[in-house]
Order: C-alpha cells, then structure tokens, then sequence
C-alpha cells in the first residue's frame, strides 16, 4: 500500500507574511527610538516629548519617528543651547545611532516568528 500527498508552496503567501512581519519590527523598533529618544529629548514644558510619534510606510517598509512642535529642529540641531543632565541636541540622532542592533533585533525577531 502507497500513500502519498501533495503539497503546494505559495510563496506570495509567505513574502505577503514576512512584508507584515517586518513591518511590525519596524513599528516596534521605531517606538524603541522614541522611547530612549524620548529619555534625551530637552525638557522644558515637555511638549517637546509629548509631541513625538513612530509610525511605519509598510508600503515603503519605511520607519519614522518625528516631533511636531515648532522648535524641534532648532532643538535638535543647535549644538549650542545648554541642556538638563542627560537631556541633549541630537536627540533622535542619537538614539538612532545607538538603537540601530536593538532594531534589527526586533526586526528579525518579528520574521522569525511569522516563519513558524
């Protein structure tokens, strides 16, 4: 007696799953940034903080993390203004530059789980 069964691969249906997978890594790790951003950003009322948000392109499979307020670029940029300790210019710069393994983490650990 033989037994034997087909199997089909769909592998718009795996690249579909691994496109949505990175694109939560990529929400995860750009809310990371604005977290440890959030712990650098100048304070002075906090709207600065408050105004900070992460979203993610999945078309683009692009991350952004922003602040909206009038000033956070000059806030960001002006290496001269004196800030409270730990509170610095470069805010989100830096904390992209220091999170970017952190990132890729998440990432990775969002694809890995949508391979299961």
């Amino acid at each position: 007696m033989t037994q034997s069964f087909r199997l089909r691969f769909d592998a718009s249906v795996a690249r579909r799953e691994l496109r949505r997978a990175a694109a939560s890594g990529l929400f995860l790790g750009a809310e990371h940034v604005l977290g440890v951003s959030n712990d650098r950003v100048p304070l002075d009322e906090a709207a600065l903080q408050r105004s900070g948000t992460a979203s993610v392109d999945e078309a683009d499979l692009t991350a952004m993390v922003s602040y909206d307020t009038p000033y956070a670029v000059r806030q960001h940029e002006e290496m001269d203004y004196r800030h409270a300790p730990g509170r610095e210019a470069k805010y989100l710069e830096n904390s992209v530059n220091a999170e970017r393994a952190v990132v890729f983490a998440l990432i990775a650990a969002q694809m890995r789980r949508a391979l299961r």
